[in-house]
């Protein structure tokens, strides 16, 4: 049988706040290429209801009370996965929040809590990882970055902000340990259908789209939302070795949102 690039058998995978939606798809996605999946929640109650979508899923995943910006919360995370599956070989840094406050209404405290879980706690757990992935001789680290790594929008100041540092991370990352063979790269999705987003997609009382629906629908080549399932492929390959030249990229997920200047005004 023929080496299969995209393999991931035999290695371990921790995947950051999937427990559903994007982290829950790219989860799915690398234990579908064989790899052990182990994911973090900082709530009781997600982590039983993400471990009963995953059984439902056929997929034996391993989940941990763990809150991602707490350092000695990580170092007890990868110790007790360590223990039960093996040392991080794909690290999937997807936790995040985001909040939509206008910048001049926004608190310092909020600021900063957007800014821990989306950028410091992805720096801490790629500091925490690596060196073990050094002495093993390499490893994965993905970013789940976004549209807002490259652009600016309406009161979402601290979660660009965040997102932004997370490329340059990526990109420093890939800089600093590639000699090792540790590739560090991130994903860009565009605007995903999931729980979350919602809101914005529900029909209006008339049967007309959601003006936010319609916008981004307008702006987007596929002239559709990306769904969860788009960000698989993208994870897979950047998770194995058919990725191993590849390093401080960022792979955007967007329908080609970011290639296009809109449509002409009729």
């Amino acid at each position: 049988m023929k080496d299969n690039m995209f393999s991931l058998e035999g290695k371990v995978a921790l995947v950051t706040g999937a427990a559903y939606g994007i982290g829950f798809a790219i989860a799915e996605a690398l234990a579908e290429a064989g790899a052990k999946i182990a994911f973090n929640c900082r709530k009781e109650e997600h982590l039983a209801a993400a471990l009963k979508a995953y059984a439902e899923k056929g997929i034996e995943a391993k989940g941990y009370l763990a809150d991602v910006t707490d350092e000695e919360q990580i170092a007890s995370l990868l110790s007790a996965i360590e223990r039960e599956l093996g040392g991080v070989d794909i690290l999937v840094n997807n936790a995040g929040v985001i909040k939509r406050v206008p910048m001049h209404e926004m608190s310092a405290a909020e600021f900063r809590e957007v800014v821990d879980v989306d950028l410091v706690a992805p720096f801490l757990l790629s500091k925490a990882v690596i060196p073990a992935m050094i002495a093993r001789g390499g490893g994965k680290i993905i970013n789940i970055c976004s549209m807002m790594s490259e652009l600016g929008r309406e009161t979402v100041s601290a979660y660009a902000s965040a997102k932004g540092g997370l490329k340059m991370l990526t990109k420093n990352i890939a800089a600093e340990y590639g000699k090792y063979n540790i590739q560090c790269n991130g994903i860009g999705p565009g605007y995903i259908a999931t729980p979350q987003t919602a809101p914005l997609r529900q029909k209006q009382p008339d049967g007309s789209p959601h003006p936010f629906d319609s916008f981004i629908v307008s702006k987007t080549p596929a002239e559709r939302w990306g769904v969860p399932g788009d960000l698989k492929g993208p994870a897979v390959f950047l998770a194995s070795k058919a990725s191993d030249f590849v390093n401080g990229h960022i792979l955007y997920v967007d329908g080609g949102i970011l290639a296009y200047i809109g449509k002409q005004p009729q």
